[in-house]
């Protein structure tokens, strides 16, 4: 049975170089209605950690999360999965500050996209929403905000990864820097620890805490 890993496989392969005709086929077939495009796995982790805390099941409502393996990709994703020749998909997202002006260009192409097949196919959805969401820093600057350096170290240490962290701190290029700056320094020195973290920060907020930038983006689906 067709599901939207399926589809976020086709999609990936598609802006590889691929065909588009099996994400076209499994997009109608699921179907799917929107897709977050995110610059990595870690922002998937927490957004799908978010959704799952406030009983939201994403891939039931037609919702795709998807990780493009770089903000610089986003201009081809959104060729692809927006309006016409595109998959016609309602387009969303969250980046980094850095990362506004790849996001701001995507989608403001795909919004102007959208208002032209609007004109030529009457009915037709008028690409409205094409919104995206932007962090400070980057989204794991916005939980250990949230959070504060005393609980994040306190996840650290409930993690195992405790001694990691010391060994870390104790590394010339960290002196000098504030303790939250290490703290996010420190989720990205190991393979696979920034999407771990990214589902153990969001579980660990208080629900009136919840970083302006994720609350809003998964509001708005």
């Amino acid at each position: 049975m067709a599901d939207m890993g399926a589809f976020r496989e086709a999609v990936t392969g598609w802006a590889a170089g691929g065909s588009g005709e099996s994400a076209r086929e499994l997009a109608a077939r699921l179907p799917v209605r929107a897709v977050v495009l995110l610059e990595g796995p870690s922002d998937a982790a927490a957004v799908d950690a978010l959704a799952e805390r406030r009983g939201r099941d994403l891939e039931g409502e037609g919702v795709c999360v998807l990780p493009m393996g770089g903000a610089m990709s986003v201009g081809r994703f959104a060729r692809l999965l927006g309006p016409p020749p595109g998959l016609g998909l309602r387009l969303t997202g969250l980046c980094d500050v850095r990362e506004r002006d790849f996001y701001a260009r995507a989608l403001e192409e795909a919004a102007v996209g959208a208002a032209q097949a609007q004109e030529q196919v009457p009915g037709q959805a008028s690409g409205q929403g094409q919104r995206f969401f932007v962090c400070a820093a980057d989204l794991e600057d916005e939980l250990i905000r949230a959070l504060g350096v005393a609980r994040v170290e306190e996840l650290v240490r409930a993690e195992g990864d405790l001694r990691a962290l010391q060994t870390f701190l104790r590394q010339p290029a960290q002196q000098g820097r504030t303790a939250q700056q290490q703290l996010r320094r420190f989720l990205g020195t190991k393979k696979g620890r920034k999407i771990r973290y990214g589902r153990v920060l969001v579980e660990a907020l208080e629900p009136d805490r919840v970083p302006a930038p994720l609350d809003g983006l998964l509001t708005s689906l």
